[in-house]
């Protein structure tokens, strides 16, 4: 697996150690590029070891008496490597143990997984994991993770939205390969923008993130992973299809076309035209909607010079609002959006001194994002630039300490149209953001890591601000990971660019003067045993976040059951999240995983009267838990899977007294999706089911027979809005051995 370009930039190679030790560096791979997580490496005839990390990358301390390296992994041959140039990077392949005609699999590979030696605390989602079940975008990947929740926002537009650590995801940083991606105009329906096909992996961070990123982390960081064409396969091709109507077909191809040069072409089409009104409503339960998706890339490397481009292409139409079949509607209520979206990046990279691991990288992307809409008689348009530069410098000084330092900026340019009872209200605005930032990383043996940054940044808009971040893993034992973090983070609010889908209602929107920018401290403690059980290993996680802002956005729909009101915050708003997780494979091929969550968000809102109260933040759930099983039977010639959701209760926005049309509170409900995969040589196919006890919401749709009324309302969502979904698909590819 070749490392994407910011990390290489950040810790492609390690120099010689202080003193009279070397430092030996190197990856582990099997089936020729497929990198071996968790192989044991360690000096012949000592106990003096590591293990590989997500990459099959490891590093170990050679002394002058040691000569011989051996690596081990369970069903594979040991090998005992002779290391006669320690200075040059160890490139290993395991063999199975057993060769037959037949590809032979004696241990299941890890789907999700826990770094055990960052000093984030990081969870890593494979393209294993995301094959157990229907990932057709990013907006599904999260279905058997215990920490992201993905809901609808509305019941009209499909807009998707993450919750994590009881937090919209507008607090949540996306990256797309380590550069911020999917900002403002594209926040509420970008997780529909990445098809589940293209993706290698995800990485999901919890809490304040690396100050290189930048300065919006608030609750956490997700960065996605697409295909490379260095290691992608040849080809390969990925068909689905679902009883509600839904079709898709992924495509994508990698040429080497020499020994420096390789490019891979991906491509996506949905289509979901099929109308549905399971709830009898007149509205359809999900939008029509049809997608072309397009993405070419490239990768270049000759000597210490690394080099990767990318381009890429979005068409979507969906349509919402009352169903057409319904014959007796003379003029439907409908939502239509028109969105196109181009986006390109560079990252370079150059090691500059391999002895003193001295590197410098340089990230550039840019956007263009058009959305075009209606809600009903309400047009409301968007457009949006984006350029993001990033320069990083790196260098080692020894193994106990290193420094990162770099420049960035970034650009947004918005116009905004919005048509509110024949009035037109622009919203254009320009925001330029350059910055600094440094960061300092401490390493005792592994036993003990500290990371510090600090980075200033001047905004167009809210002039010079600093952003200081504190991270420390301890390993007292090897049984226990010990992490903590606090750090600040900010960000711009963009309010009809993240709650237009509110548009979908008769909610009159108001929006205050001189909004400040969103600033937060997120604390977190997360502690992870490793317990020897049976001859396995029980993981169990315990963590804690508190997010406190010192500045927000309120988004009030609590004063005026007819308005949605957007101020700046007056008292106190803060989010608890505490969860417990554990995983254990009870047998050979069996995986088990369990996890429950409670959320404790609460924010201050000033009532009509003018009086503060503070209540819990309104459609989120009070608790969340989770236990998901798969099984894969010795040979991988089948695999089952079976996820159970348990989401609890939470409070809704304060109805009307006059005209109470909802309940104060929803209930807690339990969701079950299940999949069976049947494995070949080169394809695979599955069939399985969402929502398999088919609950709905009972009313999405607030007031459905008079959408154009005072009363109607399509944001207060929050359960599934349709119900049972069974679905097959294909999945064929030629490798590239």
């Amino acid at each position: 697996m070749i490392r994407q370009i910011y990390i290489l930039a950040s810790v492609l190679l390690f120099s010689l150690s202080a003193g009279a030790q070397k430092v030996i560096t190197g990856h582990v791979y099997y089936d020729g590029n497929e990198p071996m997580i968790g192989a044991n490496v360690y000096w012949e005839g000592t106990h003096e070891g590591t293990s590989t990390d997500f990459d099959g990358y490891f590093e170990i301390t050679q002394k002058p008496s040691e000569k011989n390296l051996v690596v081990s992994f369970i069903g594979y041959q040991t090998q005992v490597i002779p290391v006669v140039h320690p200075d040059q990077p160890l490139k290993i392949e395991l063999k199975a143990a057993l060769e037959l005609e037949e590809v032979v699999v004696s241990e299941r590979k890890m789907g999700t997984i826990s770094s055990r030696t960052s000093v984030l605390q990081t969870q890593k989602i494979t393209y294993d994991e995301l094959c157990r079940a229907a990932c057709c975008n990013l907006a599904e990947s999260f279905e058997t993770n215990p920490s992201v929740d993905v809901s609808y926002a509305d019941a009209a537009t499909g807009a998707r939205q993450i919750k994590l650590l009881g937090l919209s995801g507008t607090y949540v940083q996306m990256l797309t390969e380590n550069y911020p991606n999917f900002r403002g105009a594209s926040s509420l329906y970008g997780l529909d923008y990445v098809p589940g096909a293209w993706m290698e992996s995800i990485q999901v961070s919890k809490g304040t993130s690396s100050v290189k990123n930048g300065y919006e982390a608030l609750a956490g960081q997700i960065n996605v992973e697409f295909k490379k064409p260095t290691t992608a396969d040849l080809f390969s091709v990925n068909l689905f299809a679902a009883d509600n109507g839904r079709y898709e077909g992924n495509a994508d191809a990698s040429w080497h076309i020499n020994d420096k040069l390789s490019t891979g072409l991906l491509v996506h089409y949905s289509s979901d035209k099929m109308q549905h009104d399971g709830n009898h409503d007149t509205f359809l339960d999900s939008p029509l909607k049809e997608q072309v998706n397009l993405m070419n890339r490239w990768y270049h490397k000759t000597g210490n010079y690394v080099a990767q481009y990318g381009f890429r292409y979005l068409f979507e139409n969906r349509t919402g609002g009352q169903s057409t079949r319904h014959h007796d509607l003379i003029d439907p209520y409908l939502v239509k959006m028109r969105t196109n979206r181009g986006e390109f990046f560079t990252k370079q990279a150059l090691i500059l001194d391999q002895e003193s691991v001295e590197s410098v990288a340089l990230i550039f992307s840019g956007s263009y994002h058009e959305q075009k809409s209606w809600y009903d008689r309400t047009p409301y348009n968007i457009y949006q630039n984006n350029v993001y530069a990033s320069l990083l410098y790196e260098k080692e000084f020894t193994r106990m300490h290193s420094i990162s330092t770099g420049l960035s900026m970034n650009y947004d340019g918005f116009t905004e149209n919005l048509t509110q009872d024949g009035i037109r209200f622009p919203y254009n605005r320009t925001e330029v953001v350059p910055g600094a930032y440094a960061q300092y990383t401490f390493n005792m043996q592994d036993k003990l890591v500290v990371l510090a940054g600090i980075r200033g940044d001047y905004s167009s808009l809210y002039k010079f601000f600093v952003t200081p971040r504190l991270h420390v893993r301890y390993n007292p034992m090897e049984w226990l990971n010990i992490r903590a973090s606090i750090g600040k983070g900010f960000r711009t609010p963009n309010i009809l660019a993240e709650n237009n889908f509110l548009l979908a209602s008769s909610r009159r929107m108001i929006i205050d003067d001189n909004l400040k920018q969103e600033e937060a401290w997120n604390t977190g403690v997360n502690l992870t045993f490793y317990v020897p059980l049976f001859n396995k290993e029980l993981i169990l996680n315990g963590e804690w976040y508190y997010t406190d802002f010192k500045n927000q956005v309120v988004v009030d729909m609590d004063s005026d059951p007819h308005a949605v009101h957007f101020y700046n915050l007056k008292g106190k708003s803060y989010s608890n999240s505490f969860q417990i997780e554990a995983s254990y494979p009870l047998f050979r091929g069996f995986t088990l995983t369990a996890a429950y969550r409670l959320t404790d968000a609460k924010t201050d809102y000033i009532n009509s009267q003018g009086i503060t109260q503070r209540l819990r933040k309104p459609l989120v759930s009070d608790y969340k838990g989770l236990v998901t099983a798969s099984y894969q039977t010795p040979l991988k010639k089948w695999q089952f899977d079976v996820t159970a959701q348990f989401n609890g209760g939470g409070r809704m926005p304060l109805p009307d007294e006059l005209a109470p049309l909802w309940e104060p509170n929803f209930k807690a409900y339990t969701i079950v999706n299940a999949q069976i995969t049947k494995y070949f040589r080169n394809w695979s196919i599955y069939v399985g089911g969402e929502n398999l006890f088919n609950f709905k919401q009972d009313n999405p749709i607030i007031d459905p027979e008079n959408p154009r009324g005072d009363f109607f309302d399509g944001s207060m969502v929050w359960g599934p809005v349709h119900g049972r979904k069974l679905y097959a698909g294909l999945r064929f590819n030629i490798g590239r051995d």
